[in-house]
């Protein structure tokens, strides 16, 4: 199995209730031929393109048979590795990230298949997030965000800037209260010594390791599965 540069974990184990579909959210149809999924990924296809080895580690269950099928399009992009959600961890998103920890090497990139970065400085946000973490150690790629029910769905993020530098002051995954928060993640940057950490950012109640992250900021940020953005 060839060393990858940069790991990316893709947690396809979820059932995506709220979306409502007879199908996986992920792979609802935004124009011919393009889906939700393909729209998440353009990130890391970036990465690719860069020249970086990518390893695109994929939790799955056995109800997304068909999103692992889809994903044979990216073979000659990614090394794919695909990983069942270990039922022994938690059950959610924190759980699928445990998973597939231990398949991930070099820095650690969080993408989630039904939200999509795009707008002015979506263009290799990853990337720049992927090499803020050889500094700081944590980075995400964030929009700004006001509205108190979207901020109550996110992870959500109160940045404040300082020296030209965006950072985060305190993060807490789906907040009862979101006052105070200015902002939410769409995907996560993390190095490889700190990744073991990754499960926290997700994780209810937990502490945050986002503090003090770095933050780039995006234009829109969409979450498919509440169609909130």
């Amino acid at each position: 199995m060839p060393v990858p540069d940069v790991s990316v974990i893709l947690p396809c184990a979820g059932f995506g209730t709220r979306f409502g579909a007879p199908y996986s959210k992920e792979l609802h149809c935004l124009a011919p031929g393009v889906t939700v999924l393909d729209r998440s990924l353009e990130a890391v296809v970036e990465l690719a393109k860069s020249g970086l080895n990518v390893r695109l580690v994929v939790v799955f269950g056995t109800h997304k048979l068909d999103t692992v099928s889809y994903l044979a399009r990216y073979a000659e992009t990614f090394h794919m590795v695909f990983v069942y959600q270990d039922q022994s961890f938690e059950p959610d998103l924190a759980g699928a990230i445990r998973s597939a920890l231990p398949m991930t090497r070099g820095p650690v990139a969080l993408v989630l298949p039904d939200i999509v970065v795009s707008g002015a400085g979506s263009a290799g946000s990853l990337l720049a997030a992927l090499r803020q973490t050889e500094v700081a150690g944590w980075s995400v790629v964030a929009a700004e965000e006001r509205d108190p029910d979207t901020l109550r769905q996110m992870g959500a993020l109160a940045l404040v800037e300082g020296s030209g530098v965006t950072t985060v002051r305190t993060a807490t995954d789906k907040p009862e209260d979101p006052s105070g928060f200015n902002a939410f993640w769409g995907m996560v940057a993390v190095a490889e010594e700190e990744a073991h950490r990754l499960p926290d950012v997700v994780r209810k109640g937990a502490d945050s390791p986002l503090s003090g992250a770095v933050a780039l900021t995006v234009e829109r940020i969409v979450n498919y599965n509440t169609t909130t953005g």
